[in-house]
């Protein structure tokens, strides 16, 4: 798999044409281009006012857009079609922003995966920092708000000490390096999914995925990334609530971890009624 970046054309040669080597180049500016095609999972519901918003600032070199449509009542589908005619919609059969993410993995062909919400929130001009990560070496692009150059328009004060705490329990307990946790704007290689398992159906699936690249052993590079206000509706997020399911998969991936080190050293494991396994 090519993973690197280089000049989109020699002096006189057209980087499009297609009986040159660089064929299989898809052209980001006059100066550069990549080879790994390139997904972008867009999972949505009910977000037809919103993806005028996100479409507008996905640059055209990506190589498709699959959008999870959470069995919508309005015209999200419709809309989406309208804004990028070869946008490829999969419907969503279970519930939960992880079943939708895990759908749409599923679907991608692409090598690079990238997460964006359909809320408008995200800048998609940013994608091209997550995929120049990528194929400069990292496995993992985390998108951060809090890294240098990053920030947040729409987090409150409770959930900003939520994510706060949350974070450092995961650096201490996994070794991580992080400087945001809760936060959806992700790019990873395709081939990262058969590391990590996804098994999450919520929200926390972002969560789960940060800590299982960790626990995987892949090189992870956060990116700096600036989180936008809704445009339209109401969010579904709960400081508490989605808090403590956060905090459920910390405690428990933390579980199996040692668990898991206790088998690989050959010490039995105890149960909490005392039985061996």
């Amino acid at each position: 798999m090519s993973s690197f970046v280089r000049p989109a054309a020699e002096p006189g040669e057209d980087p499009l044409n297609k009986t040159t080597p660089s064929r299989n180049y898809r052209p980001i500016s006059t100066h550069l281009a990549i080879t790994p095609p390139v997904s972008v999972v867009i999972p949505a519901m009910n977000e037809a006012e919103n993806l005028p918003y996100v479409f507008k600032t996905l640059p055209d070199w990506i190589h498709e857009v699959v959008l999870v449509d959470g069995n919508s009542t309005d015209d999200t589908v419709a809309v989406a079609r309208e804004l990028w005619p070869d946008v490829k919609v999969v419907r969503q059969l279970g519930k939960g922003k992880g079943d939708a993410l895990i759908t749409g993995f599923e679907a991608c062909t692409g090598d690079i995966i990238v997460m964006v919400d359909a809320d408008g929130s995200a800048d998609g001009h940013e994608i091209v920092s997550y995929v120049s990560a990528l194929v400069s070496g990292a496995d993992f692009a985390k998108g951060s708000r809090f890294a240098n150059g990053g920030a947040t328009d729409d987090m409150t004060p409770i959930r900003k000490l939520g994510n706060h705490v949350l974070c450092s329990v995961v650096n201490a307990k996994f070794g991580a390096r992080y400087t945001d946790l809760c936060y959806g704007y992700n790019a990873f290689w395709k081939h990262c999914l058969d590391k990590i398992d996804l098994d999450c159906t919520g929200f926390e699936v972002e969560t789960l995925m940060n800590i299982r690249v960790v626990k995987a052993g892949l090189k992870v590079q956060e990116i700096p990334s600036h989180e936008y206000l809704r445009i339209h509706g109401v969010s579904n997020l709960s400081a508490v609530r989605d808090g403590l399911r956060v905090l459920k998969v910390i405690l428990t991936e933390r579980s199996n971890r040692r668990e898991q080190q206790r088998r690989t050293r050959g010490v039995p494991f105890r149960t909490r009624q005392g039985e061996v396994s």
